[in-house]
């Protein structure tokens, strides 16, 4: 009897866990989408303020985090302890007392002077953002938030360009809790009214098997080219993480079959996780979707989300193609071949099969860029998508499907809400202590109004950043920091903001973090390290992309139609040149020679040779175009017919 009744309440945990993640999945889905919509005001009922969605938002979402996650932070699936229970109903009933309080909060102003029940409530809730940022974000980016958000209490004995005037716990409190510019501010903001519609999108996708669409597509298209498994990782990643919108979904999802039919054909297992690592990465630069952070930073700089998405456009496609070049010359001077075609699905096959995911990607592109629908159109899409996919036979979900999806929907979204409400402690504390402006002036005058050290600051910090902080973190960091002091100097907004975007994301190939490429090591079976020294290599264009486009605005499409034209013109030549010098093979000319003495100085010629071409003139490079064009050409020939008389050598010398 005993043993019967300590089965069905084992049962029972994971039936309640279940339920409460399918209640707040689609009881946080239905608020936004009430929002998105303004369907209050169209069907004449309640209309909330934005502080009450907020905090409805977190009531709903905060406790699936300690109902899913134990106390070391791991997921969890069975038995919840009646302490974390506790946590859970504690982190509803706070942010929802908050909801039903907010006109009387926003009338008495509670941020400043809030009444001694408010005060303690605000104390408690600050605790369980920072535990909440814990389980779900690491230790990490939790003990960085929580210093930040006791600076203003601390503020007066730091040294330096931290130093500001001290503020008391209480009120500092109020300002995190109830104001409007830290937990509630820009990140919560963003991910209310933008990033939730696209996160429900992403996992929609992933579950109507969008995923094995585009590998099938890629594989029909270029499975049997030259390389062709390399390539297929290229297109099927790149498509897939643009939908997603996260690197290492991507590299699990794509990489578990391309990562071994790049083995099968040849390549090591260390450069097969390294081309999926890379491809993976890219693809959260990829328009259309490019996950949370471009959307925050288009909250964040106050700009339409479309504009990110062209400003996007150009450097993610140069991305791809160095990537795409640098596979191609590998496969060419290593003899790798594509796969049979009979083991390849045909185009027409995968078309007939999966064309609903193109038109959904279509109509998302369309509401997106001509309709400028960014709050609705993921809404519309994902609405699409299943409604068609029930249609199909071949990925209709039955009720344990379902199910799966909006669990997998609930915990992405809780999770992602707590690093948000975490990350805004950092930019309310700043605000708080007034160093949000003062700052970036400090930083200038450090950097002695040189824009070159200010960049390089910049490309360190994101990266350094970037290894303990999600990259949406470390975005928001440096966009309170450093950025003003960027824009100040006279560089582009928004290519200042991509900047940041694209060093943040640079962790996730470089050791010794690299993620991305980590976590393709463990499909590969190879050595986590040397799949990130190798995923490093081939991603290289990224290090050298981000200055490109910040120095001249054409690289990001803004500017007149001629010199965007010229630039991105003269980058590919560039970018051919660069993928030619890092495989030791240029398309069109052949291989460079082996001789290790003679082709080390042949290839970092062609590098610079390739920068120099890839590199867009301008008043902050000191350069004009044509000069650059001029240099790198002369470089890259007088390289090229070294090589030519050095190959000549060689095989007349084999010859004799």
């Amino acid at each position: 009897m005993t043993q019967d009744s300590d089965a069905s309440a084992g049962s029972a945990a994971p039936r309640v866990l279940t339920m409460i993640v399918c209640a707040s999945a689609v009881l946080s889905s239905g608020i936004a989408i009430w929002i998105m919509f303004n369907l209050g005001n169209a069907l004449g009922l309640f209309v909330p303020l934005e502080t009450q969605y907020l905090y409805g938002l977190i009531a709903l979402l905060l406790p699936v985090v300690f109902i899913c996650h134990g106390i070391t932070g791991h997921p969890r699936d069975g038995h919840v302890p009646v302490y974390d229970w506790l946590l859970a109903c504690a982190a509803f009933a706070i942010p929802a007392t908050f909801a039903l309080e907010a006109e009387t909060m926003l009338v008495e102003g509670w941020e400043f002077a809030a009444p001694e029940y408010a005060r303690w409530l605000s104390y408690a809730f600050w605790a369980l953002i920072l535990e909440a940022l814990r389980r779900s974000s690491g230790f990490a980016i939790f003990a960085i938030c929580l210093v930040f958000s006791l600076y203003p209490v601390f503020s007066e004995a730091m040294p330096g360009i931290l130093r500001a005037q001290s503020t008391a716990l209480s009120i500092t409190a109020g300002f995190h809790i109830f104001g409007s510019e830290s937990i509630l501010g820009v990140p919560m903001a963003a991910f209310a009214t933008l990033v939730i519609g696209f996160l429900i999108f992403g996992v929609a996708l992933q579950y109507t098997g969008g995923g094995a669409f585009f590998l099938n597509l890629a594989f029909a298209l270029l499975g049997t080219r030259r390389g062709g498994p390399a390539k297929v990782a290229i297109f099927s990643s790149g498509l897939m993480g643009s939908m997603s919108g996260s690197v290492i979904t991507n590299v699990l999802t794509t990489g578990a079959m391309s990562i071994p039919a790049m083995k099968r054909v040849g390549f090591s297992g260390r450069y097969a996780g390294g081309v999926e690592a890379c491809a993976s990465t890219g693809g959260v630069l990829m328009p259309p979707v490019m996950g949370a952070t471009a959307f925050i930073m288009a909250t964040f700089i106050e700009v339409p989300y479309s504009e990110i998405v062209l400003a996007a456009a150009i450097p993610s496609i140069l991305y791809y193609a160095g990537l795409f070049l640098q596979i191609d010359a590998y496969a060419a001077r290593n003899g790798i071949k594509g796969l049979p075609r009979e083991e390849l699905p045909s185009v027409r096959d995968v078309i007939r099969d999966g064309w609903y995911f193109v038109f959904v990607l279509a109509l998302l592109v369309f509401m997106l860029l001509y309709l400028q629908r960014e709050a609705q159109a993921p809404f519309y899409a994902t609405a699409l998508l299943i409604a068609i996919n029930q249609m199909s036979g071949t990925h209709r979900w039955d009720r344990v499907k379902l199910m799966a999806f909006i669990i997998a929907t609930g915990r992405m979204l809780a999770d992602l809400a707590a690093l948000l409400a975490g990350v805004g402690l950092i930019i309310g504390a700043l605000t708080l202590s007034g160093k949000v402006g003062s700052i970036a002036y400090e930083l200038v005058a450090l950097a002695g109004d040189n824009v070159f050290i200010l960049l390089a600051m910049g490309a360190m910090t994101s990266f350094v950043l970037g290894m303990g902080m999600t990259v949406t973190a470390a975005y928001l960091f440096l966009a309170v920091t450093l950025a003003p002091a960027l824009t100040a100097s006279g560089l582009d907004k928004v290519a200042v903001h991509l900047f940041m975007l694209y060093w943040g994301m640079v962790s996730f190939i470089t050791p010794p973090v690299s993620l991305g490429a980590f976590a393709a090591a463990s499909i590969a079976k190879s050595n986590p390290m040397q799949t990130g020294l190798e995923a490093m290599r081939l991603g290289s264009i990224i290090y050298f992309l981000p200055f490109f486009f910040v120095l001249n605005p054409a690289l990001i499409g803004r500017g007149d139609a001629l010199e965007i034209l010229l630039v991105t013109s003269t980058a590919c030549v560039g970018i051919v040149v660069i993928a030619g010098a890092l495989q030791g093979y240029v398309p069109g000319i052949g291989r460079i020679v082996d001789n290790l003495a003679c082709a080390v100085p042949l290839r970092v010629a062609l590098m610079l040779g390739g920068i120099m071409l890839a590199l867009p003139g301008g008043e902050l490079t000191g350069f004009g175009h044509s000069t650059l064009i001029v240099a790198g050409l002369a470089i890259v020939a007088t390289a090229l017919g070294a090589n030519a008389l050095l190959s000549r050598r060689t095989v007349g010398r084999a010859l004799q």
